[in-house]
């Protein structure tokens, strides 16, 4: 098996790590055994005057940490980047990407990876600082961030999470006590990252465009033997590595669709490997349907609009799977119809897992084939009607009014009778089909007004309570609780809404 000589190399634990365990600091350091090509030894830029702003208690204790010690003076160190902790080995990663369409070299320009945490389950999640000051990769950029960002970043993360939608967590944010400047001076602080990895499309492209293909197959490789390890016995693993990373972006992207949200920067180097949703930049969740919402303020031509993220999904996919080609087949024009192929299939399995998703939002539990004409229906009134996406679904599930001119129109009556219709043509009784939409339809969103609201409150007047409610509120978005009845409501005013990339 070609995988023999990388397993004892790649996920061996360090001799340190049993001394940090008591701490609970359980690292290893796998991606830094690979070839030095891959990444930059670096250590994070220490700050003057840390403070622990947020710790994310559940993350924490399911990674297996001490959570007293994380709040002590060393605890704070660490997440600040003062102080490495005991069987890290920081390094920041390098990668490449298409932005917006364009191929150029990136990098961690602001971030440190300080080891992969092993959790008392076994599992491996990369911890990661950002906003931890520059590295090799930061071209001309100050390798810091800003209070607000990191705390947006915090909010939306944690929300996907909640939302079952698989994503990087964060764990803490730690203000630096320096302030950066950007527009104006802001208050500096850095994230803690977690990710299943950080591998990304990115990785692979740097990878095959200044690599070799034995460092190609070595990344394939321990990518394989970390995220898809039931593969590594396959015929051809590299077509298998292919097909499900495709498999897990398709249903990725599904979900997105199925709550609204607008990634807002899919360039290639923000797609990974994993199947997580990573980099919450411009980001937003959507209020009125409409398949061209753009938040990001540099999306002048609506690249990344919510109608076509699943069709630039299948363009990333493309730019992934032309890295593989090398190791697909010895014969290149077998290798770009073994590409081909699998790539082909990315439309139809997104449908599938759409279509799922609209079935369980509207009740349904068997298909028909008439289903995907229905649903397209509906959100042609939603978008006719400016009915606010999430709170459609709300008023379907719960049959209230909170959509009034969508639910007075004719067109929303007559396909309110076609979908009844189709609920009595399946066997699960009417309380069955309610409970499958308060499952599958979310009481509470990250609305974007009260994100600014909570940003607002915490960076300009130092106050943390508003944050702390809206986290607890979206910590369970299906739960349809009295308490989120009033971050149910959208904004008072219409006003167009803008996110900015690099803050």
């Amino acid at each position: 098996m070609f995988f023999t000589r990388f397993k004892n190399i790649n996920f061996i634990k360090g001799e340190t790590m049993a001394k940090s365990i008591e701490k609970g600091w359980n690292l290893d350091n796998s991606y830094a055994r690979l070839p030095e090509k891959f990444f930059t030894r670096t250590n994070p830029t220490p700050v003057s005057s840390p403070k622990l702003l947020i710790l994310n208690h559940p993350l924490a204790a399911s990674l297996g940490l001490n959570i007293e010690s994380l709040q002590n003076e060393d605890g704070v160190a660490v997440f600040a980047g003062n102080k490495v902790p005991e069987g890290a080995s920081p390094i920041a990663q390098a990668y490449a990407g298409h932005q917006f369409g364009n191929f150029t070299m990136l990098g961690d320009g602001r971030a440190v990876l300080l080891g992969e945490q092993i959790t008392p389950q076994g599992e491996r999640f990369d911890i990661q600082l950002k906003g931890s000051g520059r590295t090799r990769y930061s071209r001309g950029g100050d390798g810091r961030a800003a209070l607000g960002p990191m705390l947006r970043e915090y909010i939306i993360s944690e929300a996907m999470h909640s939302l079952r939608i698989p994503t990087t967590r964060s764990l803490t944010v730690v203000t630096t006590g320096e302030s950066i400047l950007r527009e104006t001076e802001l208050p500096g602080a850095v994230l803690t990252r977690v990710a299943a990895s950080h591998l990304r499309v990115g990785t692979f492209e740097y990878v095959a465009q200044w690599g070799t293909v034995d460092e190609l197959r070595i990344l394939a490789n321990y990518t394989i033997e970390r995220h898809y390890p039931s593969i590594e016995a396959n015929k051809n693993p590299y077509v298998a590595l292919l097909e499900e990373v495709i498999k897990r972006q398709a249903e990725l992207i599904a979900k997105w669709q199925l709550v609204g949200f607008v990634h807002g920067v899919m360039n290639t180097d923000n797609m990974t490997i994993s199947g997580e949703t990573i980099d919450y930049g411009p980001c937003a969740f959507m209020d009125t349907y409409d398949p061209a919402t753009v938040f990001s303020s540099i999306d002048i031509q609506g690249r990344y609009a919510y109608g076509n993220q699943p069709y630039i999904g299948a363009w990333n996919l493309s730019r992934f799977a032309e890295t593989l080609l090398p190791l697909l087949d010895e014969q290149q024009e077998k290798a770009i119809e073994k590409a081909q192929e699998k790539i082909s299939n990315f439309s139809t399995l997104y449908y599938s897992y759409w279509l799922a998703g609209m079935r369980a939002k509207l009740g349904i539990y068997n298909e028909e084939k008439e289903d995907e004409a229905l649903f397209e229906e509906i959100l042609d009134i939603m978008k006719k009607q400016k009915a606010d996406y999430t709170n459609t679904f709300r008023t379907l599930t719960f049959g209230t009014q909170e959509e009034k001119d969508l639910c007075e129109s004719p067109e929303f009556a007559q396909w309110k009778k076609k979908w009844h219709a189709r609920l009595e043509r399946q066997e699960e009784s009417k309380d069955f089909s309610i409970e499958l939409m308060k499952n599958n339809n979310p009481a509470v969103i990250p609305r974007n007004h009260r994100v600014e609201e909570a940003l607002e409150s915490a960076v300009e007047h130092g106050d943390y309570s508003v944050m702390e409610r809206l986290l607890s509120v979206l910590s369970h978005p299906y739960e349809h609780s009295h308490e989120q009845e009033e971050y149910a409501g959208v904004p008072q005013t219409n006003t167009s809404y803008q996110t900015y990339c690099g803050t």
